[in-house]
């Protein structure tokens, strides 16, 4: 994590230029929704973490610090953390935070409701001791909850209930799908979906002011053509991602440069593992282990990575990078390219060509279209037949969780920065808050059986033989087919200076316009 973390930082000068500026930045997908519990994605999170603040959040070099709590500590026993709250806070309407909007916030986002539901599965209630102190309780001890909810943002109780928004809407909308009354350093002045979203500052922050922007304004440009020309243009002052093809180009513009880094997001292959049939009714292939262990060795990842990638990325062997905590070294090679063994394992499973669906978002993940182009190829080499359907991210997702595909691409980053996290997401059988990613169903006792002793065990030595278990299991049932880690690549005008963190979260409140470089 430190290596990751260390590539990836800017400092950010500590004399701030006096004159107050306007930002423009773009990315090719738009925040869903201004709701911070109805979608766990990374375009959701990382831009409300602009307008909404948690208990704690990561700082610059991705470690935990207060925000809306000064200090925590463990109760006795294992029971749970105690928060001490920071007083004095106010959100964007004048109304005062206190532990109240805390336990209202904790009820709306481990509702049924909630795509974050999963982050409180081993919490067992949330006590108010005072108006400025909570205690979080556990089933088990949780050594590393302070990390799990980073992102977890806190709301006012008051304004959600006079705005009929109690409850999150994820598959709808109500007043907090568009209106925002954060805490944080940038509050929403305006917001026209898929066009414009513009924040200004708050005037009322708690915080020390790091930052010269007066006014941001974010829009998605999913054409990158389009992007790339509006940054050398200096009509935009940031775009992400650059695309791999035009990163020397435009490194080597007057004005601008490339800041590139890894993420800490694995791209993989899911499968609707639990499926009855495929999409177009026929059996499904991908129920047989066979058949997802063939699309391991058929993937020819280093032709994707060069190829595709421009030698930006990674080969991932699992479900997270080496930077992450609980790794398993033991797994460290990811199946071989072998299209011959692909072949074999096809026709074992009685599937040569078979047609099914490959669904694939076009403006979610770098390069993301293409990628599933390249893999259509690969595996029709090998005996198969895909159908690929690409789609807008706004629709992909509805569509996985309708179990409107065959197989699909992901990208996860583990919000804790540990092995942990995707198990709780991705392999956990689906229940009310857990596996609640888990898009095809898979289902292993083993793995529910570690995950709770994982979340709790103190022993680094027993966690991780847990992890290195898990890590095993996965690969070898091929519950998915990890394939690289993503790279960052931003366009940045000269002038610019902001810190690049490996979450790919773009943090305004560490933004300087004017700054010399």
């Amino acid at each position: 994590m430190n290596r990751l973390v260390t590539a990836s930082v800017l400092a950010l000068a500590t004399a701030l230029p006096a004159q107050a500026e306007t930002f423009r930045w773009a990315a090719t997908t738009d925040p869903q929704t201004m709701d911070p519990h109805a979608v766990s994605s990374a375009p959701v999170l990382g831009f409300l973490n602009n307008v909404y603040e948690g208990l704690v959040r990561r700082g610059r070099d991705m470690s935990i610090e207060g925000a809306l709590a000064e200090s925590w500590e463990p109760l006795p026993d294992g029971a749970g953390w105690r928060f001490n709250l920071r007083q004095g806070v106010t959100f964007h309407n004048g109304a005062a935070f206190d532990a109240d909007d805390v336990l209202f916030s904790y009820e709306r986002a481990s509702s049924e409701a909630s795509d974050v539901a999963s982050w409180f599965a081993v919490v067992s209630g949330v006590e108010v001791v005072d108006p400025f102190t909570v205690d979080i309780l556990t089933t088990t001890p949780q050594p590393i909850f302070p990390d799990s909810i980073a992102n977890w943002m806190m709301m006012d109780s008051d304004w959600a209930a006079a705005n009929g928004a109690e409850r999150p809407a994820r598959d709808s909308e109500n007043f907090a799908t568009r209106n925002v009354n954060g805490t944080a350093a940038f509050m929403l002045q305006s917001r026209q979906p898929d066009l414009e979203t513009v924040l200004v500052p708050f005037d009322g922050w708690w915080g020390e002011v790091e930052h010269n922007v007066t006014e941001a304004i974010f829009t998605p440009i999913q054409n990158s053509a389009t992007a790339v020309a509006a940054l050398l243009s200096g009509d935009i002052d940031l775009i992400d991602p650059v695309p791999v093809q035009d990163a020397d180009r435009v490194d080597a513009a007057d004005g601008v440069h490339v800041l590139s880094g890894i993420e800490a997001r694995v791209i993989m292959l899911g499968y609707g593992i639990d499926h009855d049939t495929l999409v177009n009714g026929e059996d499904n292939i991908f129920a047989d282990v066979r058949v997802r262990q063939a699309v391991a060795h058929a993937v020819n990842v280093p032709a994707i990575l060069q190829a595709i990638m421009g030698g930006n990325a990674a080969e991932a062997s699992q479900l997270v990078s080496p930077a992450m905590r609980g790794y398993s070294e033991a797994r460290a090679d990811r199946p071989a390219f072998d299209p011959d063994l692909a072949r074999s394992l096809i026709a074992d499973a009685g599937a040569e060509g078979a047609t099914f669906n490959l669904s694939c978002p076009n403006d979610r993940y770098l390069n993301d279209e293409a990628v599933c182009q390249a893999i259509v190829g690969m595996l029709s080499q090998v005996g198969l037949n895909p159908v690929l359907e690409t789609m807008p991210v706004s629709n992909y997702w509805p569509e996985l969780r309708a179990d409107n595909y065959d197989m699909y691409l992901l990208g996860w980053s583990p919000g804790t920065f540990d092995a942990e996290h995707p198990l709780r997401f991705l392999v956990h059988t689906n229940t009310e808050n857990l596996g609640t990613w888990n898009f095809g169903g898979y289902s292993n006792p083993r793995i529910d059986e570690m995950l709770p002793l994982i979340q709790s065990e103190i022993d680094e030595g027993a966690r991780q033989a847990m992890l290195d278990e898990a890590a095993a299991i996965v690969q070898d049932d091929a519950v998915y087919n990890t394939m690289y880690v993503q790279p960052l690549l931003w366009g940045v005008a000269d002038g610019i200076e902001l810190t690049q963190r490996p979450d790919n979260f773009f943090i305004l409140r560490w933004v300087t316009v004017g700054a010399e470089n």
